[in-house]
């Protein structure tokens, strides 16, 4: 499925931004209660370089598994 980058992560007021839903990138798992800040990356993918992207993913039991970012 493809989702928008809004429909899976929140932007929060001091710049970072929050999964909505447990997510899986490379075989890490995050949810919402982790927060990602500029520059940090993950599974060797930085979030930010793919905000307002759109992010295809697969739904897996209550995990969205993401496999690829595409720009609009």
């Amino acid at each position: 499925m493809i989702f928008r980058f809004s429909e899976i992560f929140q932007e929060n007021p001091d710049n970072t931004i929050t999964p909505k839903r447990n997510i899986r990138i490379r075989g890490a798992v995050f949810g919402p209660q982790v927060t990602f800040g500029p520059g940090v990356s993950f599974g060797g993918i930085n979030i930010f370089d793919f905000k307002g992207f759109n992010i295809e993913a697969n739904e897996e039991g209550n995990v969205l598994n993401i496999t690829g970012f595409y720009k609009v």
